[in-house]
């Protein structure tokens, strides 16, 4: 009988979904074309399968991301870091540039988005992770208190990530999201759409809740994999 050290098991599970990501990212093109030769109208096939592998590429890829990133050490705190950074660098951009904004950042692709909301979603990103990660040991003990995690799963004692790597990390993850957020408006006014759907009025569908963290999630999983190849 093998036994698996516990260490190795985020390293396993990490190299693991690389390979199937990576594999399933190569053999999308050939599987969505083949179902596309079997469409009524083949004028349309090869669009369809181009969608089709993008939109596996872009959407379900990086929420294996999250997946993935839950199974790692510090999963559930890390999620819970990047969905923090991202909502609140998104609030801040929205009500900062709404308010004192008056340099448009991509005019053509978003008019509403400016530099002023940009800088403010950035600081409010820093200022969210730099709290997390100082309260880490507290939020990380009442998250277990409460059954919501397990210890492996949280930062504890002599478990910390130093105040630059934070901030970092929060800068680029909120970088991410911003691009994120554009991407999603070039499609939307690619396909010459107001909204991307209609399951949540007001605000501009599903696409657009989700748009900043398909952006953020792999950024922060491709961290997190570099610090479990580190141990």
């Amino acid at each position: 009988m093998i036994t698996i050290a516990p260490a190795t098991v985020p390293a396993l599970s990490t190299s693991g979904f690389a390979f199937a990501a990576l594999t399933a990212a190569v053999l999308a093109p050939f599987i969505f074309l083949t179902i596309g030769m079997h469409r009524s109208d083949l004028a349309s096939a090869f669009p369809a399968a181009m969608v089709s592998v993008f939109s596996f590429s872009y959407i379900a890829l990086p929420l294996a991301c999250l997946v993935q990133l839950r199974e790692q050490w510090r999963g559930s705190f890390l999620i819970l870091y990047l969905l923090l950074v991202v909502w609140a660098g998104d609030i801040f951009a929205y009500f900062v540039g709404k308010s004192i904004g008056r340099h448009r950042m991509s005019p053509r692709v978003s008019p509403n988005k400016t530099w002023e909301g940009a800088v403010a979603s950035v600081l409010a990103s820093v200022g969210i992770g730099v709290l997390m990660f100082h309260y880490a040991l507290p939020i990380s003990t009442a998250l277990l208190n409460a059954h919501l995690i397990e210890r492996r799963d949280g930062i504890f004692a002599n478990d910390q990530i130093s105040i630059a790597e934070v901030v970092v990390l929060s800068v680029v993850l909120n970088i991410a999201a911003q691009l994120g957020d554009l991407v999603e408006s070039l499609i939307k006014r690619g396909a010459n759409v107001k909204d991307s759907g209609a399951i949540l009025p007001g605000h501009g569908g599903m696409f657009d809740r989700i748009d900043a963290l398909l952006f953020a999630a792999p950024v922060l999983w491709c961290y997190a994999a570099w610090k479990v190849m580190l141990q």
